[in-house]
């Protein structure tokens, strides 16, 4: 299976997928998936759909999660992971790259790149990862016109307004932003740094919408399995910059590995053979569709 024929490309946009998942029964785990081999290893796996987190877009790039990178950056992120998987994907909208029209742009962009679904946060720029401290809120009457401006403008993706007032305005304050964001269209809520599991049950007893949870490492959040945040009423959990953060210790005890040995041979073990590499990406699918093209047709006489 490739990406490349039609036969291959789903019937369904990702948008639509990605409500049916919301509907079956059960919360549905979204991996972070930082590029496009990721994403495919992603679905080897058996997951049926995946999260691109900003961190762990800018941190691939070299940069810090401060808002800095752009709409066209994320959308190569999106193209080669909706690509590679042909999953539906959650994708880190930031603040919305700007306010009303800003997100409107986001929400086409992402959407006609393959996104089935984006979450949009109220911080107000530079925004910081959610479990850090000193984050600014924006008024929460801007950030609902911004979830509207979402709504006008997308086609059938999945509006997530995620809000950070926890850390300062507390529960109260959170539930009050999550409903008015509700009632300006959002299709689920994402209350961002919870830190404990009685927090978790009381939002969840107190917004009636899909709920998402994020369980990111060296956060404000203790570890909970995806089994336990469904218990507290949640529909979706995303571990955003895991892949990225395993991929980078590999590397980075790789390169200590290679300056150390001068050379890579003693971190052969620890490595995806060339078999399982063609094997994810689809080598030979690709293999047999240029060979079903390229067949020799002699002319007739």
């Amino acid at each position: 299976m490739t990406y490349l024929t039609a036969a291959d490309q789903p019937s369904i946009s990702a948008g639509q997928r990605f409500r049916d998942l919301l509907k079956r029964p059960g919360i549905l785990g979204l991996p972070g998936a930082h590029n496009g081999l990721a994403a495919a290893q992603a679905k080897h796996a058996g997951f049926d759909a995946i999260y691109l987190s900003g961190a762990a877009m800018t941190a691939s790039m070299g940069l810090p999660d401060l808002g800095i990178i752009t709409v066209d950056e994320v959308t190569f992120f999106i193209r080669q992971a909706a690509r590679s998987s042909g999953l539906p994907l959650l994708v880190d909208g930031d603040t919305g790259y700007g306010e009303a029209l800003n997100v409107m742009h986001m929400v086409r962009a992402f959407e006609d790149a393959g996104a089935g679904a984006v979450h949009i946060e109220d911080q107000l720029l530079p925004k910081k990862c959610g479990h850090l401290n000193d984050k600014k809120l924006a008024d929460p009457q801007d950030m609902a016109a911004k979830i509207a401006a979402a709504r006008k403008a997308r086609r059938d993706l999945v509006i997530i307004a995620r809000t950070d007032a926890a850390a300062s305005e507390g529960i109260d304050g959170a539930v009050a932003r999550a409903k008015l964001y509700l009632q300006a269209g959002a299709d689920a809520i994402f209350p961002e740094a919870l830190t404990t599991e009685a927090m978790f049950r009381e939002f969840a007893s107190r917004v009636d919408a899909p709920l998402l949870a994020n369980m990111t490492e060296f956060g404000r959040t203790p570890f909970f399995t995806a089994s336990e945040f469904e218990a507290m009423g949640f529909k979706m959990v995303i571990w955003p910059v895991t892949s990225l953060r395993v991929s980078a210790k590999a590397v980075g005890e790789l390169y200590a590995a290679i300056k150390r040995d001068d050379g890579a041979q003693s971190m052969v073990d620890r490595m995806q053979t060339r078999a399982e590499l063609y094997e994810t990406i689809g080598y030979s699918d690709y293999e047999a569709l240029d060979q079903s093209i390229i067949t020799t047709i002699l002319p007739t006489l």
